[in-house]
């Protein structure tokens, strides 16, 4: 469905083009990105937002550009409550770090999330007493409803934030963001979503969501690296603290005292990754022209060929539930008796698979279920092939039986 865009990302135009399966860390970049950032470099190498002359002028309306296509991109509100982060970390540290706390505040997140979605809130909860709580999930790692209202109903009136993944790094699996929104909302309680695996490979509507923040990684999203996203309702975002105070945060200031400036640019002190600003208009315009629902189902076609060519390897499991269909175009692999890393690299030595190794951030998972090794991920994307995908379960079906 998507072969005619493989010849769009350079590294997949070579003659022995890898089978690169490790997007759900990093994707590829199309030429467009590519030549964006080059163009910034050789054309307009500028300062935006600051400067007048031509090339600062340049800067400022393609990153105000970029800004546009992002917020339309997620049916913001205004591109105001678009801000250009680092990464999606960066996205949840900011709404944690400029949020007000009171000892006792409770915040839910669910027993998947990386750990840019639970250091933050442990560390608030060291450092300003808030009371971080985990909800359980099923034994296939599907989310349990009955467990998160139960946890809501137990935090009573000190419920305030819920912050959760909408789609997890671990095993692919979605959960049911708008019922658990409406939920949340009902206890008076703010929700913040880390959409770094559901903005690249679905359609993500936050206002059909109803949530009120949502951070993401563009550089999962066809875009460069160094760059990230955080939306958030304007009212939220006026009332929010910025974590990186500085040049462009501010109106004005004098000796004494400093006059915020509005959202965005309250939040994104500093001389900016320009290239990367502009070159995150060229991924949307990218995304934009795709069907992201075609997407998604493209990559759990084939991510069933992964999962009927591995579920009955021995010494291998899946993590999460056996349907495709439910993870998305993650497959996570426990091995119980191989090195997860040693399999990674005897993929990428052998036939040129470049899978994940590891624990993927999600140490608390592997932590609780004792798992230290972590596991081997393969994670597919719109470029991805059948081929790709195939040489991956041969070479793994392989080396299985070669080790075991």
């Amino acid at each position: 469905m998507f072969s005619q865009h493989r010849e769009d990302f350079p590294t997949l135009s070579g003659e022995h083009p890898p089978a690169y399966l490790d997007n759900a860390c990093v994707t590829l970049k199309p030429q467009s990105v590519i030549d964006t950032i080059h163009r910034y470099y050789t054309e307009t190498p500028g300062c935006g937002g600051r400067s007048v002359h031509r090339y600062g002028t340049a800067v400022s309306k393609s990153v105000a550009d970029s800004r546009n296509k992002l917020g339309q991109f997620l049916n913001a509100g205004t591109p105001n409550e678009i801000v250009f982060t680092r990464n999606a970390t960066h996205s949840i540290n900011q709404i944690a770090h400029g949020l007000s706390w009171e000892k006792g505040d409770v915040v839910l997140t669910s027993d998947r999330e990386h750990n840019s979605n639970l250091v933050p809130w442990l560390q608030l909860e060291q450092e300003q007493g808030i009371d971080h709580r985990v909800v359980a999930s099923h034994p296939d790692n599907t989310f349990d409803m009955e467990a998160f209202e139960a946890a809501c109903a137990a935090a009573g009136n000190s419920l305030k934030m819920v912050a959760m993944s909408h789609v997890g790094n671990l095993d692919g699996i979605e959960i049911p963001i708008a019922e658990i929104t409406k939920v949340a909302h009902d206890h008076g309680a703010l929700v913040a979503v880390d959409g770094a695996q559901s903005t690249p490979h679905m359609n993500v509507d936050v206002q059909a969501l109803d949530i009120d923040f949502l951070s993401f990684s563009i550089h999962k999203m066809c875009g460069p690296s160094g760059m990230g996203g955080l939306w958030g309702r304007y009212e939220l975002l006026e009332n929010l603290r910025t974590i990186q105070s500085g040049g462009q945060t501010v109106q004005t200031s004098s000796y004494t005292e400093a006059t915020w400036a509005a959202p965005p640019a309250r939040f994104e002190g500093g001389l900016g990754n320009f290239s990367g600003m502009m070159a995150t208009g060229a991924a949307i315009d990218y995304l934009s022209q795709l069907d992201m629902n075609a997407v998604h189902e493209h990559e759990i076609a084939l991510n069933r060929i992964m999962t009927k060519g591995v579920k009955d390897l021995p010494g291998l499991s899946i993590i999460g539930p056996e349907d495709a269909s439910k993870r998305g175009g993650i497959c996570s692999i426990l091995m119980d008796n191989l090195p997860a890393h040693d399999v990674a690299l005897l993929l990428d030595e052998a036939a040129g698979v470049m899978v994940r190794s590891g624990q993927h951030c999600v140490h608390s998972w592997f932590a609780d279920r004792g798992h230290p090794q972590g596991s081997l991920r393969a994670s597919a994307y719109l470029y991805n092939n059948e081929e790709d995908v195939r040489r991956f379960v041969d070479t793994l079906t392989e080396i299985v039986h070669t080790l075991s």
